[in-house]
């Protein structure tokens, strides 16, 4: 009985999750064209027909579509039914690790700003200023909800990575965009300096391994420049997961 209830909780989780990040296809297709993305039904991008109800269900509509827009029959990409998928998930692992809470609540909120600046850098090179100012909020909220970061280690993470990233940019031209340090520092404020260490490591493991693979497979030169929000919005959303065990981990080796 337990368990089915347990599952439930997790079903609407999931449910919840994928709705939200259904939203978020709308957010990432529409800023970078200067779209509103409060305003105006969803569309097909190809054929401009509006869609109904039912050619939206997160996931669902996708594979019951095969992929297609039922009107023009152009191919739907992926990465729609990908990005609520995600939502799902990262709903489903907030609500367990965290159940119904605010932790819950904000961190799921930062997964979904942090997913979206991870497909619009990577389409644009660019980090809607927008998007770093809404990740704001989750950042204020996680003062209640995870009080064990003090205010001193947050204020400590604005500048621990943003600070060497600005430098280096002084130095070496274009190094990092300017975006790029923008969230750095708001994601300081929101995982305090200790778990913002982890997940830039894990961004710069992500980030040097995507680099060898375009060089090796000569899709790129020593010379191109590589989005690296996706690969600093992946290590922030590991570090907001898993970042606390890991970081506890690594220490109790030295013990």
């Amino acid at each position: 009985m337990v368990f089915v209830a347990y599952l439930v909780l997790y079903l609407i989780a999931f449910i919840m999750g994928s709705c939200v990040a259904s939203f978020l296809n709308v957010v990432i297709y529409r800023l970078p064209r200067k779209l509103s993305f409060v305003k105006g039904r969803s569309f097909c991008p190809n054929c401009r027909q509006t869609l109904k109800i039912y050619d939206m269900v997160p996931v669902f509509s996708w594979f019951w579509l095969k992929g297609r827009c039922r009107f023009c029959n152009e191919k739907i990409s992926a990465r729609y039914p990908l990005v609520e998928a995600m939502g799902g998930f990262a709903a489903l692992f907030c609500v367990a690790l965290w159940g119904y809470s605010l932790a819950a609540l904000t961190v799921f909120a930062a997964v979904m700003i942090l997913v979206a600046v991870a497909f619009i850098d990577h389409d644009t090179f660019e980090i809607p200023n927008g998007l770093v100012f809404a990740l704001l909020i989750p950042a204020v909220l996680s003062i209640g909800a995870f009080p064990d970061v003090s205010i001193l280690e947050r204020c400590i993470g604005i500048a621990t990575l943003s600070g060497p990233m600005l430098l280096m940019n002084l130095l070496v031209r274009d190094s990092f965009g300017g975006g790029d340090i923008k969230l750095i520092a708001v994601c300081g404020f929101l995982l305090g300096w200790k778990l913002l260490l982890v997940g830039g490591f894990v961004a710069l493991l992500l980030a040097g391994g995507y680099g060898v693979y375009l060089l090796k497979t000569r899709k790129k030169d020593r010379k191109d420049h590589i989005a690296f929000g996706p690969h600093l919005a992946a290590g922030m959303i590991f570090a907001l997961y898993l970042g606390r065990p890991v970081l506890d981990y690594y220490l109790s080796l030295f013990i």
